[in-house]
C-alpha cells in the first residue's frame, strides 16, 4: 500500500480500517491467496460472510499472511436462514470455527427480513449478547433502510455500529447515509466500484458500469489514476468504508494506492451528480427465506 488506510471510529470506540478487502464471489481456491496477499500488502480489514462459503479460506489467508491476528479487522455476517435467538448463536459459533478465531471484530445481520421482522429482531438481540460477551467487538447490519433501522433500534435499544449497503457513484444512497449518520452509524459500501451492475446487469447488452463513465474517466486522466482509484477516493472523502473485491494481486495493490491524492470539492460534486437513484442489487424489502431457502452448514 502506498500509505496506511485511515481508520473510522465506531460509536463504541472500536477503530475500523476505512478500506477493506471484500471476498463476495471469491471462490475458496482464490480466497486464501487474495486474503494473504492483501494483508501482507497492508490491508487490515477483510469482509466475508457465512453465505459466501469461504470463511475457512479467509482464516487461512490471514494465518498465511504472517501478520498478527490482532492487527486484522475481521467481519463476517449472519445469514437469514439462521435468524432467531438460538439459531443465531449456533451460526456464530460455526463461523468462528470456520474462521479459526476466538472472536470477530464486526458481526453483521446480512439482510433485513421485512416479512418476518420478529426473527430479525430476535437475531439482533442474540448478536447484542455476543457483543456484551466480547465475542464480537462491534455489531451491525447490512442493507437496512431507515425504517428498518428505526424499528430495530426501537425494539431492542441496540444501535448498529455499521450499516453495509450497495453504494457506488450510480447509487450513492444520500438519504440513507444521512439516516445512518443521525444514529452514529458508519456507512460501509459493498460493490463500491459498481461491480453489481456488471454481474447483475439489468440489460446484459448494455453494461452501465461507473468505471466506464466519462466523468470518472476524465478525473482518472486528470489525476493520472485509474477509474477505480478515483471512485474509491470518492468513498473515503465521504467518510465511507469501501470494501472492493478482487482476487488479482495487482488489482488489490492498485485499489489500496489511494492515500496520496485527493479530489477537490468540485470533483466530488461531479461524481455525486452521477447518481441515478436506482439500485442494481436486490431490494431489501423483498428479501426473505422463500427467495433464499438455502441453509449454511459445515
Amino acid at each position: 500500500m502506498a500509505a496506511t488506510s485511515p481508520y473510522l471510529t465506531l460509536h463504541n470506540g472500536v477503530r475500523m480500517p476505512a478500506l477493506g478487502l471484500g471476498v463476495y464471489q471469491s471462490s475458496p481456491e482464490e480466497t486464501v491467496r487474495a486474503v494473504s496477499s492483501a494483508v501482507a500488502a497492508g490491508y487490515r480489514l477483510v469482509d466475508t460472510a457465512a453465505a459466501y462459503g469461504n470463511e475457512r479460506q479467509v482464516g487461512e489467508g490471514i494465518r498465511r499472511s504472517g501478520v498478527d491476528r490482532d492487527e486484522v479487522f475481521v467481519t463476517t455476517k449472519l445469514w437469514i436462514g439462521d435468524y432467531g435467538q438460538d439459531a443465531a448463536l449456533r451460526a456464530f459459533d460455526l463461523s468462528l470455527r470456520k474462521l479459526g478465531l476466538d472472536h470477530v471484530d464486526l458481526y453483521l445481520l446480512h439482510w433485513p427480513v421485512p416479512g418476518d421482522f420478529d426473527a430479525t429482531v430476535a437475531a439482533w438481540r442474540s448478536v447484542g449478547k455476543l457483543l456484551a460477551e466480547g465475542r464480537a467487538r462491534a455489531i451491525g447490519v447490512c442493507n437496512h433502510n431507515p425504517a428498518h433501522l428505526r424499528e430495530l433500534i426501537d425494539r431492542t435499544g441496540l444501535v448498529p455500529a455499521v450499516n453495509q449497503v450497495e453504494l457506488h457513484p450510480h447509487f450513492n444512497q444520500r438519504e440513507l447515509r444521512a439516516a445512518n449518520a443521525a444514529h452514529g452509524i458508519i456507512t460501509q459500501s459493498w460493490s463500491p466500484l459498481g461491480g453489481v451492475k456488471v454481474y447483475w446487469p439489468s440489460d446484459p447488452d448494455h453494461i452501465d458500469s461507473p468505471l466506464r463513465t466519462p466523468a470518472i474517466l476524465d478525473l482518472a486522466a486528470r489525476h493520472s489514476r485509474t477509474p477505480a482509484q478515483v471512485i474509491l477516493r470518492w468513498h473515503l472523502q465521504h467518510g465511507l468504508s469501501p470494501i472492493p473485491k478482487s482476487v488479482r494481486e495487482s488489482r488489490i495493490a492498485e485499489n489500496a494506492a489511494i492515500f496520496d491524492f485527493s479530489l477537490t470539492t468540485d470533483e466530488m460534486a461531479a461524481i455525486d451528480a452521477l447518481d441515478t437513484g436506482s439500485r442494481a442489487g436486490l431490494d431489501p424489502e423483498l428479501v426473505d427465506t422463500a427467495m433464499f431457502p438455502q441453509q449454511v452448514g459445515e
